[in-house]
């Protein structure tokens, strides 16, 4: 289960209306590949469709896809939204990740 903070839900529904998607009907991705300082790097999308094997969840109003593989790295995560000092965007707060670089967008377990 990924879980969605409200701020984060409202940033997703703008941005969703903002590129054309549909906020009901439609997805956001959210995906694990190699990469980052860290070894692995966080992957976020918007999306109309499902994919064989992918897991769909709906949180605070928000219906989300992983793959299969990303899911085992995802568990138990929250999508949240800061517009802070120290930037603006999207951050995974994830419980399985050991480390995580000074910029938040990679990690490794």
């Amino acid at each position: 289960m990924i879980k969605v903070s409200e701020i984060a839900k409202k940033k997703v529904i703008e941005l969703m209306n903002d590129d054309g998607y549909n906020p009901v009907t439609d997805y956001v991705r959210v995906g694990v590949k190699s990469g980052g300082c860290s070894g692995l790097s966080y992957d976020l999308k918007f999306d109309k469709q499902q994919a064989e094997g992918d897991k769909v969840f709906e949180d605070n109003g928000v219906r989300i896809i992983v793959d299969k593989k990303s899911f085992l790295y995802l568990v138990g995560t929250t999508l949240e939204y800061s517009g802070g000092l120290n930037g603006t965007g999207f951050v995974f707060n994830n419980p399985n990740a050991n480390r995580t670089c000074g910029c938040g967008e990679s990690f490794s377990l």
